[in-house]
């Protein structure tokens, strides 16, 4: 079921993407709606990576000791300081591995 609901997600944000935002075609949409198209991948994104983050056996993780949370979080942090995603995610995995190896 999930592996469907992440398939359809795929088709559907590919083809609004390709379809809206390919310069080739007529179609001219408003400014608004193009910017709109644009934060699509980022919440489908964040739809898909939450419940890895927050659930564990369908229940809430703890929160203090989530080596999930704690590496979203720095992930985010990295992103927005750094502005390079091949260091940013170099980082977070290095990160993220060490709290796995001090925590769990």
């Amino acid at each position: 079921m999930i592996w469907l609901l992440i398939i359809i997600l795929t088709v559907i944000v590919f083809s609004l993407r390709y379809v809206f935002l390919i310069p080739q075609l007529p179609i001219r949409l408003p400014l608004f709606i193009k910017q709109a198209l644009s934060y699509s991948a980022p919440c489908l994104l964040t739809a898909i990576c939450a419940p890895v983050i927050l659930l564990e056996n369908h229940e809430l993780r703890s929160f203090p000791d989530n080596p999930y949370l704690w590496g979203a979080l720095f992930c985010v942090i990295a992103a927005s300081l750094l502005k390079n995603m091949l260091l940013t995610v170099g980082l977070t995995l290095a990160f993220f591995y060490s709290l796995i190896y001090f925590i769990g």
